[in-house]
């Protein structure tokens, strides 16, 4: 299987072709804050020169879906459906949150861990993992207390993601203080692909994962009267 991967949800902009046969082909990851539109096509075009790849040649894409930033996931989606619809290929979304887990499951399973993902203001993105990958916490934002309480409870003391360190903080001094295995700032891409390959066939097309209401509303006071 041969598909192309792409990330633009927190701070990077990165995509990958992957073969399952021959392995990683191309790779490319810029850490970026803003600017995902401007970067991600000429990005993946990139990528798909490198690997000497058209996009019909794809069995289909992955794409993260969030949580992340609104704006990120919103470009990332976008150009992933818009380059399955194109190339007549489905798309398949991973959360952040699985893909900064999937490589500590693969080299340790016999442990939970619990990743969080910085969502600002003392609170986080976080998801819970028990011994095998198993999630015995869905998605959900928390504050950093009761991130670190429901990490606690699952014994998953390991910590990863953008929030691991918020978490970290919020631990209770008398307790063995937990592990961060890993404070990127942003998922493996390589992990990405892996994920949307595993993904069930019959999974619906990619939509953002928002766990809250974005900061920006509208502002009534600045519409402009109705001719």
């Amino acid at each position: 299987m041969r598909i192309l991967a792409i990330d633009t949800a927190l701070e990077a902009c990165a995509a990958a072709v992957i073969d399952t046969e021959r392995g990683r082909m191309a790779t490319e990851s810029l850490p970026l804050e803003r600017g995902h539109a401007e970067a991600l096509m000429p990005l993946i075009a990139r990528v798909m020169a490198q690997a000497e790849m058209p996009f019909t040649a794809l069995d289909r894409i992955g794409v993260t879906t969030g949580p992340g930033s609104f704006t990120g996931l919103r470009v990332g989606i976008a150009a992933a459906r818009g380059i399955a619809l194109s190339a007549g290929k489905p798309a398949f979304g991973v959360t952040t949150l699985a893909a900064f887990a999937a490589p500590h499951i693969a080299t340790e399973n016999s442990a939970g861990i619990t990743v969080a993902i910085d969502a600002r203001h003392q609170h986080v993105y976080m998801q819970v993992f028990a011994q095998g990958g198993r999630a015995v916490i869905p998605p959900r934002i928390a504050s950093a207390e009761d991130a670190a309480r429901a990490a606690r409870t699952h014994g998953a003391v390991r910590l990863t993601g953008t929030g691991a360190a918020l978490i970290a903080a919020a631990w209770p001094s008398r307790d063995t203080p937990p592990v961060i295995v890993d404070d990127r700032r942003a998922p493996d891409i390589v992990w990405v692909g892996r994920l949307a390959i595993a993904a069930k066939d019959n999974a619906s097309p990619p939509k953002p994962l928002y766990l809250r209401a974005p900061d920006a509303q509208p502002q009534a006071a600045a519409r402009l009267p109705r001719r």
